[in-house]
């Protein structure tokens, strides 16, 4: 076995350290750029050089190549991909996100003459468009994850509309149009406590492109404060019955 002798000083005299490891340098890819503190002379032709003194060998750090930023990545996208965009697109993007979630997976390559040329055909080859946005497909995500609180009036009578659902949408943050928003086909009429809670579905147009089926839940709201019903925690994590059957929850 390998034996490594390092010297060590301790109290003023040498003593010899044994490993009985072996030791291995780990190579690293670092650069280091530096600046003689003090130039040395330079001495003329045919005669001998000047000594070196210790001085000569002071150096400033200049740069650290390591903690420098890369510049960032720009590549060319073979499918569409979410959020960034359709097969066929040059995006720039971070080298670390680059490597790990486009050009590993097989989503993208590199930005070259050759890929350029071989991929300049892909969005006029294209037969329909699959996607409105980048964000389309995961703005449909989005909507099709939550349950939407349909607040209607416990003291008056109504019947459901768009623009029920856009206000409810508006109060959780989110905007839509009465013309994107596609209701059940059979009314929804109340006050009717037997329909609290029940789950519904409504369809929701992305660009005129995308459709999502939004979760809908009726909640019955009152002005008056002794007529309210109990307040419930969280209740979209609770289990929740079709309104209008199994058979036809999901139908609009």
């Amino acid at each position: 076995m390998l034996k490594a002798i390092l010297p060590v000083v301790r109290s003023g005299y040498q003593t010899i350290l044994q490993v009985k490891e072996p030791l291995f340098a780990q190579p690293t890819r670092n650069t280091f750029i530096l600046k003689r503190r003090w130039q040395p002379r330079l001495h003329k032709k045919n005669e001998k050089p000047h000594v070196m003194r210790g001085k000569f060998y002071c150096y400033d750090l200049v740069e650290d190549r390591s903690t420098k930023k890369r510049p960032d990545l720009e590549v060319v996208l073979t499918a569409f991909v979410a959020g960034v965009g359709d097969r066929g697109d040059i995006i720039t993007v971070p080298r670390t996100r680059a490597y790990n979630q486009l050009l590993l997976p097989g989503l993208a390559v590199y930005k070259t003459d050759e890929n350029l040329k071989k991929y300049a055909s892909l969005k006029n080859t294209k037969n329909e468009v699959e996607h409105s946005s980048p964000y389309a497909a995961r703005t449909v995500r989005v909507l099709e994850k939550r349950v939407l609180s349909i607040i209607m009036n416990k003291d008056e009578p109504w019947v459901l509309e768009p623009w029920h659902v856009r206000a409810s949408l508006r109060k959780a943050g989110m905007h839509a149009v009465e013309e994107a928003i596609e209701i059940p086909k059979e009314p929804i009429t109340g006050p009717d406590l037997m329909k609290e809670g029940k789950e519904f579905m409504v369809t929701i147009t992305v660009n005129n492109l995308e459709k999502a089926n939004v979760r809908c839940r009726i909640h019955h709201w009152s002005t008056d404060p002794s007529n309210r019903l109990p307040y419930v925690v969280d209740p979209w994590k609770l289990p929740a019955e079709p309104l209008f059957g199994k058979a036809d929850a999901g139908s609009v």
